[in-house]
């Protein structure tokens, strides 16, 4: 048996982690000085919530190996036979090495993924990767195909907390001074430019579902949902996506406080890849 493996930082839908048989490790998020493992001891929700009077203070830290050495020591007792643990890019965060040192901890083969991406992008390489499980690929092709989707994923989104995305740093040299309306901004395999700018939902939902459909071949695709107050973007981009002429393979996930923490409130927008022939 093959176990996949990754971390919350994922965005993995908890309905879609378990139709793939994936564990799912939490990402340590520290709250107003308070440390809560994601998905665990706080929920999207529930962090939403503490943003109602204004942003907490938010800091992000991968998890420990030993916190993913335990991930591993269960798949092992459940039976597996080989892992493969798919994580956010190493260029991102240093879950890969914790995963790294974890990997020594167990006797049976680790194979490990950087998917250079982050969020639901990860999500996409674990979702190609339980594809090749389906088929019955070995763990080192399983990982292999994991690693090739990475460069194929597609992703564009709407930030309208510039401030708060500045402060964050990571995305603040795609975030220019002086703009007109939102912009929209995205890429493919890891590139982000403004595609475009926006002052409608109907405008800018319209700008954010074309690429996702651009290429018209089949994809699987996840569409965000940060605070309430961005529903009518994930509405109106799943709405499109269902009335698209190409096939979709849809889920809505959550955006957590572990990505939250560089995005702020009012994203919205998803990440895609094209399905394998």
């Amino acid at each position: 048996m093959i176990k996949l493996i990754t971390d919350s930082a994922s965005q993995i839908p908890a309905d879609l982690a378990a139709r793939l048989d994936v564990a799912v490790v939490p990402v340590v998020v520290t709250v107003d000085g308070v440390d809560y493992r994601e998905g665990v001891d706080i929920h999207a929700d529930e962090f939403w919530d503490r943003c109602v009077d204004g942003l907490p203070d938010v800091v992000t830290s991968q998890p420990s190996p030993g916190d993913i050495a335990a991930v591993y020591a269960r798949a092992v007792a459940d039976g597996a036979a080989e892992i493969v643990s798919v994580h956010v890019g190493a260029e991102h965060s240093g879950t890969l090495n914790s995963a790294r040192l974890a990997a020594a901890e167990v006797d049976v083969p680790v194979h490990l993924v950087d998917s250079g991406t982050a969020s639901f992008g990860v999500t996409c390489c674990v979702w190609e990767a339980a594809a090749a499980v389906a088929a019955g690929s070995t763990g080192e092709e399983v990982a292999d195909r994991a690693r090739a989707t990475a460069p194929t994923i597609g992703t564009t989104f709407i930030i309208q907390a510039l401030d708060f995305a500045r402060r964050g740093g990571r995305l603040a040299e795609h975030l220019p001074e002086d703009h007109e309306g939102v912009m929209v901004l995205g890429g493919v395999g890891g590139a982000i430019d403004l595609l475009s700018t926006g002052h409608t939902v109907d405008e800018l939902c319209d700008q954010m579902v074309a690429p996702f459909l651009a290429e018209g071949r089949p994809i699987r695709a996840g569409v965000s949902l940060a605070d309430s107050a961005t529903a009518v973007f994930t509405d109106g981009i799943e709405a499109r996506l269902r009335d698209s002429e190409i096939d979709v393979d849809l889920v809505r996930y959550r955006v957590g406080p572990s990505i939250a923490a560089h995005t702020g409130p009012g994203t919205a927008g998803g990440f895609w890849y094209p399905i394998s022939e």
